[in-house]
């Protein structure tokens, strides 16, 4: 199993490309697996012949753990023999099968290594062994002895074994009343599970709301998205405003660290000189978390159209591992959902995230005292009240409040 990336510990196989017995050339896809947040193909080191496979797809292993063997190898271009195989009598087969012996492992005693009955039943184990009429039984019914247990003499299997073990296969096979639909955990899954179950216990968490007239911000984007003749997210509008609001709350674009690099005694708060934004994209593989760099360098078109392409590719298993580290504060959207206001788990080790509900159109006061129907959106900012406390972590949100209603400041 390839290990990618520093923090890579462990991958499951998605898909073999090749089976067994097959011609392999060096450089073609050889399998494809899946690390905690993307799926990649690796390519066949050498050309030869797949000659096993130690890893079944949907199987996790750590990595450096071997998943295949490649033998017969030879350069790229160039063939080998295929392998010879032995003789094996039909009786030889039989017992095969009813032991649950693979042929491949067995050492034949016959002429040119041809392999007998009783080289099948020397490479048994000894649990298996059982009477001609279980072994008969067995080859009908489909059932492997080395899966029975045996109530004879010395663990003997029985044929009145053998039939036991059919039933309960089959009773096994059988669908259950209403049975419950049990899904393991995909590597994203139990990361994302880990990961948010850790940030919660290890991090005083504290979640401040509030409600912006976003009536302006719909206008902005719809001229926005005129001028460039593509839809611009609001994901893409909150990046900038996060990034100019960081930009001028340092204090916010930080993040707890246990460990000081120059006072590895000590923990203590890193402010980040680079704003690295987080994107909280829902896939179908679970929550993924692309990152966009040095949003506060980049033009509003370019946000737009990179956080566009992370996305996609989040979407897609297309991201690489570096993609998905290294951000300095995250913002998390359910307002395509219907939700309002929600309180986000933080992102750790950064200082904060920013939630973001829906755009619904509502009554307000104006200054005037009069009421109009204005689009208004609620806010929500979960900080790490080790990092700051809750004046400075409120004048951030005010900040981002304000340029949502004065979205064109952004120019500035």
């Amino acid at each position: 199993m390839p290990k990618v990336g520093l923090t890579m510990t462990e991958g499951t196989i998605v898909h073999w490309h090749k089976r067994e017995g097959d011609r392999v050339r060096k450089g073609e896809p050889l399998f494809t697996f899946e690390t905690e947040k993307s799926t990649l193909d690796y390519e066949a080191p050498a050309s030869g012949t797949l000659s096993r496979i130690l890893v079944a797809e949907g199987c996790t292993v750590p990595c450096l753990t071997p998943v295949a063997l490649l033998e017969d190898i030879v350069d790229a271009g160039e063939r080998s023999e295929a392998p010879v195989r032995r003789p094996c009598s039909p009786r030889a087969r039989m017992r095969a099968k009813a032991l649950g012996v693979d042929l491949n492992q067995v050492v034949g005693s016959g002429p040119g290594g041809a392999i007998r009955e009783r080289d099948v039943l020397a490479a048994a184990q000894p649990a298996a062994r059982a009477t001609p009429l279980a072994e008969r039984l067995a080859v009908e019914l489909g059932i492997s002895l080395s899966e029975v247990a045996g109530s004879g003499p010395s663990g003997r299997i029985t044929r009145e074994d053998v039939a036991r073990a059919a039933q309960a296969r089959r009773a096994a096979a059988e669908p259950a009343a209403n049975p419950p639909r049990v899904h393991p955990l995909t590597p994203a899954r139990r990361v994302t599970a880990q990961r948010l179950a850790a940030n919660a216990q290890a991090a005083p968490h504290v979640t401040l709301f509030t409600e912006a007239d976003a009536t302006h911000l719909v206008a902005a984007r719809e001229q926005l998205s005129a001028e460039l003749n593509e839809k611009v997210s609001y994901s893409a509008l909150f990046i900038a405003i996060c990034a100019r609001a960081l930009k001028e709350h340092p204090h916010v674009n930080a993040s707890w660290a246990a460990q000081l690099p120059d006072r590895p005694d000590q923990p203590g708060v890193v402010w980040h000189s680079a704003i690295h934004i987080g994107i909280a994209v829902d896939t179908p593989e679970g929550l993924l978390v692309p990152v966009l760099r040095d949003a506060e360098a980049k033009s509003l078109a370019q946000i737009h159209r990179e956080s566009a392409d992370l996305v996609a590719r989040a979407l897609s298993g297309q991201l690489q591992p570096d993609e998905l580290r290294g951000s300095t504060f995250t913002i998390t959207n359910l307002g395509m959902f219907e939700v309002d206001g929600f309180t986000p788990i933080l992102n750790l080790p950064e200082a904060a995230i920013l939630g973001i509900g829906r755009l619904a159109k509502k009554p307000a006061v104006l200054e005037d005292g009069s009421i109009a129907a204005r689009t208004l959106l609620t806010l929500s900012l979960t900080f790490d009240h080790r990092v700051m406390d809750g004046a400075p972590a409120a004048r951030f949100l005010q900040r981002v409040k304000q340029l949502v209603e004065r979205p064109f400041a952004l120019l500035l």
